[in-house]
């Protein structure tokens, strides 16, 4: 695949760029690197167009020094255009996610951990993946050879803010699509003077004229956050475009053609099952798979996902061979080639059009797997998967009455967000209960006590802490946290927690060896051990410093005067290996 030359600001020697809108801040940030905090939201900003001899080419990249591999740069071409079968036209926007092809490539890339220290699980940054933004225009135009217009503005970022970056989409591309490179770059360089993200905070974040006020969500929040108070606006001219999420998509919009089979979709999400979603286009693709995917929040969502793939996509063979098991992905496509390539894939789920008018669209009903016919399949779940749990009648009762009473769709995303949050939940708090139990006792406090998890033991214990304590679901439960156990959300599940109860068992022995008596400790200790004691506390202490422990900062201070404490109480020779000049 060609790829044209990229444009890209001037620079000047000192690094910073001529051209674009000047700040009253911008001299103090000389010394900052070029696009460093550009690259705090966004990788880079990719265009790409149609050519009659080359088909999908990348017309720019900026800024132009990002890095892209030729496999990256074509991936990117052929994710950013819905395929043939969508016919697509107008304006429409979706999003993809690829695979990156080795490490950073962006000069200023800044460290992912103070953001992903604080932020929740499900929105750290991406560390191996980039997710494409895209909006496309195909409109008729007579002075181009095939007649019409295509061309798509990509916005590549780790970041999985889906509403804020649609929403800066709807305002820069019809923009750029009239006014071309001079747009782009004033606008680039407009987010190079955004705050960086910071999980907690409530951010104004100025462009093209508008200023989108978010609030970035942070682990320690409850889990329905609540938009920016009105009281952050009242200073703002002109009035603040206000995002209630940066991320969270409609659920309702998405799953109304499966709201009967929402818990099963739910427990096939939960189990880490492949699952083909084949939908009209790629809107519709990419929403349906992001809606599927954050249904398990506050778990995090461990497996391999695409919003929308492409027969092109470099990774194709990979995920579509039948020499082993299908892998654990979430796919979605618009080409219904696929029913046939993926035929031997457990889980497919066909989508119609979307229905517009504001009554239900007909339910799509369970059908075995056997029943798939090439290209003209008719929407349905095609699965031989029997649900554990009952179907919850009184949550469907509660939106068919919404719909008939034509209440609001944001009502109806926020009656279904919290019974899937109620069900993970409710799923989730025993196996937390347990691993709780795993911890030593106060008292016995050593970073390396952390007792192993005994899956009988657990299914033991929820005779009386199980999921019947907080959900009035009836079912198999038993056999639901037998199947979790082989998936890798179970997996990823304790990693995380394991990890953070090794962290917490670091900081709580950091914390008690600064609560001892230390000059007591040494009386009787060879010098061996006394080095020993002063290379383990450096090393804690780097990492309390790096966010990796939990401590208090009068802890670390704490530490750190022990260590000049002890050293001071070392012959020279020690002291000079110890503290080089």
């Amino acid at each position: 695949m060609e790829v044209r030359a990229g444009a890209g600001p001037r620079c000047t020697g000192d690094g910073l760029r001529t051209a674009g809108p000047k700040s009253s801040g911008r001299a103090a940030r000389v010394s900052a690197p070029p696009w460093a905090r550009f690259s705090a939201w966004l990788e880079c900003v990719c265009v790409v167009t149609f050519d009659l001899e080359l088909g999908q080419a990348l017309e720019l990249v900026y800024p132009s020094d990002f890095r892209l591999t030729d496999k990256e740069k074509s991936s990117i071409c052929y994710l950013s255009f819905p395929d043939s079968h969508s016919g697509c036209l107008g304006d429409t926007q979706f999003s993809f996610r690829m695979r990156q092809c080795g490490g950073h490539r962006s000069p200023w890339h800044a460290d992912d951990q103070p953001y992903n220290s604080k932020a929740p699980m499900t929105l750290q940054r991406e560390p191996a993946h980039y997710i494409g933004y895209v909006y496309f225009r195909q409109v008729k135009d007579s002075s181009v050879k095939r007649g019409y217009f295509q061309k798509s503005l990509v916005l590549l970022s780790r970041l999985p803010f889906v509403r804020l970056f649609q929403s800066l989409l709807s305002l820069m591309a019809p923009e750029y699509f009239d006014k071309l490179a001079p747009c782009l770059e004033a606008v680039c360089n407009e987010i190079d003077q955004w705050p960086a993200p910071v999980p907690g905070e409530t951010l104004n974040l100025p462009v093209m004229g508008v200023i989108i006020q978010v609030c970035i969500p942070s682990r320690v929040d409850k889990l329905e956050p609540s938009p920016p108070k009105h009281g952050d606006q009242e200073n703002l001219r002109p009035a603040p475009m206000v995002l209630t999420s940066i991320h969270e998509p409609d659920l309702f919009r998405c799953f109304r053609p499966v709201l009967t089979h929402v818990q099963t979709l739910w427990e096939l999400m939960l189990l880490g099952e492949p699952l083909v979603v084949l939908a009209p286009s790629p809107d519709v693709s990419s929403e349906m798979v992001l809606a599927l995917t954050s249904c398990l929040q506050p778990l995090k969502f461990c497996c391999d996902f695409r919003p929308y793939f492409t027969i092109h996509d470099s990774e194709f063979k990979e995920l579509t061979t039948r020499t082993q098991a299908p892998p654990n992905v979430v796919l979605g496509v618009t080409n219904p080639f696929f029913i046939k390539t993926l035929q031997h894939w457990p889980h497919i789920l066909r989508i119609g059009e979307p229905k517009i008018s504001g009554d239900l669209p007909k339910q799509i009903k369970l059908k075995k797997p056997s029943r798939l016919k090439t290209l003209d399949t008719k929407p349905g779940l095609y699965t031989a998967y029997t649900a554990h749990l009952h179907r919850d009648k009184a949550l469907l009762k509660r939106l068919l009455k919404g719909v008939q009473k034509q209440r609001p769709w944001d009502v109806q995303s926020a009656l279904l967000k919290r019974h899937l949050l109620e069900l993970t939940q409710s799923f989730i708090i025993p196996l937390e209960h347990y691993m709780a139990s795993l911890m030593p006792l106060q008292k016995s406090i050593t970073p390396w006590k952390i007792r192993p998890f005994h899956q009988d033991d657990f299914l033991h214990s929820l005779e009386h802490a199980g999921p019947q304590l907080t959900c009035v679901l009836k079912g198999d439960w038993l056999g639901l946290y037998r199947r979790f156990f082989k998936s890798p959300h179970f997996d990823g599940w304790y990693r995380q927690r394991h990890r953070e109860m090794a962290q917490k068992l670091e900081a709580l022995h950091l914390e008690a060896i600064c609560e001892a008596n230390i000059e007591t400790w040494m009386k009787d200790k060879s010098e061996v051990e006394v080095v020993d004691l002063v290379l383990k506390l450096r090393e804690k202490l780097v990492r309390a410093q790096g966010h990796q422990l939990p401590v208090k900062e009068a802890t670390l201070h704490r530490a750190q005067l022990y260590i000049e404490m002890v050293i001071g109480s070392l012959p020279k020779d020690l002291q000079a290996v110890l503290c080089p000049p």
